[in-house]
């Protein structure tokens, strides 16, 4: 595994080597996707941990616009991340709203795809914990923008795909990733033949 001395500068140094260190394990792994590679990350080993709940939140809170009010994504990689991190903002006098948004509608109670805290109106961080193709950012912009409320930034933790740019260029939905696979030592996947 490449040591942080190999590695190209990276925005978050310690939440890189808190990922590599935990969340990112080499051998021989089949993606959803079907395709194979030599390294997996399981980056709730990050977002889970007490150390990598802070360092997620430092970053987040670090790139998030002023006039983001929420902040949250598709269960269950936005859960970790978009929690803690209002808390701890909160902790810091900056409010935000968390939420997720379920993989289908809840056919009781209330019903809907969002739990939590998210209304119209609310400007809109979507996070994961780590992305591949990035079609689950995207499916939560679709249900965020049908409460009402305007996705303007995807954040995931880890984009080791390096193909959810171009789908947040099509939503208009500007792109920044905390940690890419570049940043872990690794290429894209959009780029392994």
């Amino acid at each position: 595994m490449p040591g942080p001395a190999d590695l190209p500068a990276c925005p978050f140094p310690a939440l890189r080597d808190h990922v590599l260190a935990h969340s990112v394990q080499q051998g021989d792994f089949t993606l959803k996707s079907g395709r194979r590679s030599p390294w997996f990350i399981d980056a709730k080993q990050t977002t889970c941990s007490p150390e990598g709940m802070v360092l997620v939140a430092d970053a987040l809170l670090e790139v998030l616009p002023d006039d983001v009010t929420a902040l949250g994504g598709l269960t269950v990689g936005a859960d970790a991340a978009a929690y803690a991190t209002a808390g701890i903002a909160t902790e810091r006098g900056r409010p935000l709203r968390a939420f997720t948004v379920r993989k289908e509608d809840k056919g009781h109670g209330m019903g809907g795809r969002v739990a939590g805290v998210l209304g119209p109106g609310d400007k809109v961080a979507v996070t994961e914990d780590a992305v591949t193709r990035g079609v689950s950012m995207l499916e939560a912009v679709e249900v965020i923008r049908a409460v009402g409320a305007e996705a303007v930034l995807l954040v995931p933790v880890v984009d080791r795909g390096g193909t959810v740019e171009a789908l947040a260029a099509e939503a208009g939905v500007p792109l920044r990733a905390l940690v890419t696979a570049p940043d872990l030592g690794f290429p894209y996947e959009r780029d392994v033949t």
